[in-house]
């Protein structure tokens, strides 16, 4: 069984969330993964700066590993990264915060496969079902700010939101994904049940 792994980290709540979960089930997260774009030096998933995720790992006690890629190369040097990761740490597996888009999996499941890692997706439900994480992840005390958007799914104005009650009302008046799972919006949390001090940044 899968017990020491590394966690794909974007700062946001599916992968905050995702370490949550693993936490729970006894699997020891030993190494954060972020992808970085080697142009801007920020981050693929969310286009966040760098010292706001180191602040993050900090605070969760475990290192962050970066891997400045661009799209030429992104899975080549993504699985590279995930077998020095392997054999640095002595991991087993790598985690992913996707929760229903089968080709995000298939693509997780095939990079884990060439690194010799298990793929795990603590999150994974039918779609029908997401908003019950989004509940799940206010309910368990998380705090988390809306970052960016995708402007044809979501207003502009909705950047600086906290996720709460409020927010999960709104969104579910609108035609997208509750947690975003196609990029409709995206978060950076600063607290909750996985960090054990005061937040460092204020969001």
């Amino acid at each position: 069984m899968t017990r020491r792994v590394t966690l794909s980290f974007s700062g946001g709540k599916d992968s905050c969330l995702a370490l949550y979960y693993l936490q729970q089930k006894g699997i020891k997260v030993v190494c954060l993964l972020t992808t970085v774009w080697q142009e801007s030096m920020e981050t693929v998933a969310h286009n966040e700066e760098l010292d706001r995720i180191e602040v993050q790992a900090q605070r969760l006690n475990i290192p962050v590993h970066f891997i400045e890629t661009d799209f030429s190369t992104y899975q080549s040097d993504f699985v590279n990264a995930l077998k020095e990761i392997k054999e640095k740490f002595s991991v087993d597996g790598i985690a992913f915060g996707d929760i229903y888009l089968q080709g995000h999996r298939d693509w997780g499941e095939q990079v884990a496969t060439l690194a010799g890692l298990e793929p795990l997706y603590p999150l994974w439900r039918p779609q029908e079902n997401v908003v019950d994480l989004l509940r799940e992840f206010v309910s368990l005390g998380f705090k988390a700010k809306v970052i960016k958007v995708d402007p044809l799914k979501l207003p502009e104005s909705w950047c600086g939101r906290l996720i709460d009650a409020s927010f999960i009302a709104d969104i579910l008046e609108k035609d997208v994904c509750p947690m975003g799972e196609s990029g409709e919006y995206h978060t950076y949390v600063d607290d909750g049940p996985i960090y054990g001090d005061s937040p460092q940044f204020s969001i």
